[in-house]
């Protein structure tokens, strides 16, 4: 992973305007914030350099406004949550650029935080154009970014000002950066990856990238049923890409060149209609019902993902093992990921996690906080993941 700064190679930044992107995209209900998990993430940072006596200017955007304001896109509807995660007074300014930012920022004494209006208000935010780059940089004298989850995007916000001024990441960056660089960049082997969720389509370049980095890729949810299918498998009425059969195919003889080990269902629990409490069965892989679908991977199963696991040195996680958010078929997901936990919290493994369903599977296991890492960066994550190059952390290593 390229070399970047932190937090802890700026020095004496009293007075010095820093422009600090962060990620409040956060859930409303009601016109109020529903889950701060994100703006607890950043809380590190802001406090930081809040102490340290810089004046603190929040970046950040909210929804998808197609650069035009929205009432209900305004991150005034999230400042109250931000002052009271930090415990400390946060003004507000209602626009980005111009003069009511330049307004806002004079008025700030040291130690001030200030959350500027949804960058994503402004057509140039998205397009990055040099015009509106620079007008977001009039506001500042440093960059910190400390939004993991948005450097997938070659945003003004998230790319451009660090042309403009010295860059640095923040501590919530950080830690991602060095959480990744142990999942996949330097890690400890051997490295397994469980890859699960819907469809094959939605993750091609991710499974096609990990086959040539890890030692095992345990393959699960409906993803599974097209590999299965591939081998000419019959699995019922399960979800399954079967114009996929081809790409699953390549995706297993690229495995095999690799010398990667690829672990599919054994056995798989089974329903003729998808509800809770439904009457399930287990059967062998082979020997699915015509008129049922596979909803959660079997006992045999877990029992070799749990065998895998206990292999690993390095555990990639993205992606449910089965239809986890209705009982009974949260089975297998809880069941591995207990153990993952539990061989993390021996010491025995390095355990990294993310995207939207794999946070909320960890989450209803119960075990979310005793994994390595469990990032919140959905899209980010996965290109990370898919070995793509991101442009707002390939930004901060160039920055001058």
């Amino acid at each position: 992973m390229p070399a970047f700064k932190t937090l802890d190679d700026l020095t004496d930044i009293a007075g010095k305007r820093v422009l600090v992107r962060v990620d409040l995209n956060v859930p409303v209900t009601d016109g109020k914030v529903s889950d701060t998990t994100r703006i607890e993430r950043v809380a590190p940072t802001i406090k930081e350099l809040s102490e340290k006596g810089a004046k603190v200017i929040l970046l950040a955007h909210f929804g998808r406004p197609k650069g035009e304001p929205v009432a209900d896109q305004s991150l005034s509807l999230i400042a109250p949550a931000v002052e009271e995660v930090l415990d400390q007074k946060v003004a507000f300014a209602a626009d980005c650029i111009g003069p009511v930012a330049a307004d806002a920022i004079a008025r700030m004494e040291n130690g001030d935080i200030l959350l500027l209006e949804n960058t994503r208000f402004h057509k140039g935010e998205e397009k990055n154009t040099p015009e509106f780059t620079a007008e977001l940089a009039k506001n500042g004298d440093i960059f910190v970014n400390d939004a993991f989850s948005a450097a997938h995007r070659a945003h003004a916000s998230t790319e451009g000002l660090a042309h403009h001024m010295p860059a640095y990441a923040g501590r919530t960056m950080q830690a991602e950066l060095e959480a990744l660089e142990k999942g996949l960049g330097n890690p400890a082997r051997p490295v397994v990856a469980i890859v699960g969720g819907a469809k094959v389509s939605t993750k091609i370049d991710l499974l096609s990238n990990l086959v040539k980095k890890v030692d095992a890729l345990v393959i699960g949810g409906g993803m599974a049923n097209t590999f299965l299918a591939a081998q000419g498998i019959d699995v019922g009425k399960s979800l399954c890409e079967h114009d996929l059969a081809e790409t699953a195919k390549q995706i297993l003889a690229t495995a095999k060149d690799a010398g990667c080990a690829i672990v599919l269902p054994e056995d798989g629990v089974v329903a003729r209609e998808f509800k809770a409490g439904a009457d399930n069965e287990t059967v062998d892989i082979k020997a699915i019902p015509a008129d049922a679908m596979v909803l959660d991977v079997g006992p045999k199963s877990v029992a070799a993902i749990n065998d895998w696991i206990s292999k690993a040195s390095t555990l990639v996680w993205n992606g449910p093992l089965g239809a986890f958010e209705i009982a009974p078929f949260d089975a297998a997901t809880v069941s591995a990921a207990k153990h993952a936990a539990e061989e993390t919290r021996a010491g025995k493994l390095v355990s990294v996690a993310g995207g939207g369903d794999t946070v909320s599977a960890l989450n209803h296991a119960g075990v979310a906080d005793d994994f390595s890492y469990v990032s919140t960066a959905g899209g980010a994550f996965l290109e990370w993941m898919e070995g793509k190059e991101l442009p707002g952390v390939a930004v901060l290593s160039s920055s001058k």
